[in-house]
């Protein structure tokens, strides 16, 4: 989305965004998930940007799913077998009136198509578009390869079929070539990005919202904060942090833990057992409180927190670590994916063993007990992303890749 604005507002592109309705990963696929109703003010047009959301079907089954696609051709455009096909369907979402959109979009002249996040099945929906249209498809994947869910043989060839990837990272790209055996002048590196100047004002001016001031206990304001920012499961490391968590207030008592992002059954669980230590304060934010990638209690959480916590290993770059960094906060990542060519292990954070609570333990407490190297971690992540992960930077690279593949198409 930030790409998208940045195309527009500085280059003048036309961008179109088509996505679906959902909110959450369950509405992908479950109409139990959330999803954005149409009388929501955000619905058609975010930042200036068009959006054309569609429907997510529920009803059909995966043998209705599969004979509607056969019937729109999707078998003469795509050379994926129809076990791969499945497996993405099963993942979502599957969007109602696709076909009368296609022959919509055909009637305007589109160059690119550029989409994103592997293993979903908006990615055949992106393909069909740019086989139909006769266009070059782009996929930015994300590719979470140390995540065994994602190395599936059957799905990860729908990467093939794209003209274009882009890994964020050099690991990203390697692991793409090798494990789907295709040229590296196909896969680009372009990383992530933040904007800097945004975490830059005082936190306690930030549209005029402190986030200790709105969520702390007054007498424990100056407490410790350590901050995670994403989806609370296993994968992301959510689950480890709240195992760790007694063990971290055995030995430093004032702090507050404040998760922000989608919940989770397992995290759930886990919390209810750890509340029943007194000394341990959560809290846990879902993204029912926050509205948007500038959402001002996000960047205020940033701003006060004094350690960024995410030692995940399904981050195929990790934007919350710029935030972190942009806001000069320290870091802590898990040893293990693309995180350690984002990480500069003692430089700019810490790295940890993934899972593991000891390790975890440890590495908070050093930096707890330690401003000087809190102060030096953040200072030494804030210089790198000014330099080198803004988006505006991110931007200007995309854009050099889109030249070059019209000129070639030319």
């Amino acid at each position: 989305m930030r790409i998208a604005e940045i195309l527009k507002s500085r280059f003048n592109y036309e961008v179109k965004i088509l996505t679906s309705n959902a909110i959450d990963f369950k509405a992908l696929r479950s109409p139990k998930g959330k999803i954005v109703k149409k009388n929501n003010k955000f619905f058609s047009s975010v930042n200036n940007l068009e959006i054309e959301r569609l429907s997510i079907n529920y009803d059909k089954t995966v043998e209705q799913k599969m004979k509607n696609l056969e019937q729109f051709g999707i078998n003469r455009m795509l050379n994926l077998p129809n076990a791969a096909i499945k497996k993405l369907l099963h993942n979502g979402p599957y969007l109602n009136n696709v076909q009368e959109h296609f022959n919509e979009l055909e009637d305007n002249n589109y160059d690119i198509i550029h989409t994103t996040y592997y293993p979903y099945f908006n990615l055949i929906y992106a393909l069909i578009i740019a086989r139909k249209l006769n266009i070059p498809s782009i996929c930015t994947p994300f590719f979470h390869f140390s995540n065994p869910r994602y190395l599936d043989s059957n799905m990860i060839n729908v990467l093939k079929e794209f003209d274009f990837l882009i890994a964020c990272t050099e690991i990203e790209k390697r692991k793409l070539h090798e494990i789907l055996n295709i040229d590296y002048e196909k896969i680009h590196v372009i990383p992530m990005g933040v904007d800097p100047e945004v975490y830059n004002n005082d936190a306690r001016k930030h549209h005029g919202f402190d986030f200790k001031t709105h969520y702390f206990q007054k007498k424990e304001r100056n407490y410790k904060m350590i901050l995670f920012c994403g989806y609370k499961n296993f994968e992301k490391g959510a689950i480890s942090i709240l195992k760790a968590l007694p063990k971290i207030i055995s030995k430093y008592k004032k702090i507050y833990f404040v998760f922000i992002g989608p919940s989770t059954i397992a995290f759930n669980r886990e919390l209810s057992r750890i509340h029943k230590n007194k000394y341990i304060r959560v809290i846990n934010l879902t993204p029912d409180n926050l509205k948007g990638y500038l959402d001002e209690k996000k960047i205020s959480a940033f701003k006060n927190s004094d350690i960024y916590l995410m030692p995940s290993r399904s981050d195929a770059f990790g934007i919350a670590f710029l935030e972190a960094w942009a806001a000069g906060k320290p870091v802590i990542g898990a040893n293990i994916g693309a995180t350690p060519q984002v990480i500069r292990d003692n430089i700019d954070g810490f790295l940890v063993e993934f899972g593991n609570t000891d390790d975890i333990c440890k590495k908070v407490l050093t930096l707890l007990k330690s401003k000087r190297l809190r102060n030096k971690f953040g200072a030494a992540g804030k210089v790198k992303v000014l330099r080198c992960f803004n988006w505006q930077k991110v931007v200007e690279q995309t854009l050099e890749l889109y030249k070059q593949i019209e000129e070639g198409k030319n």
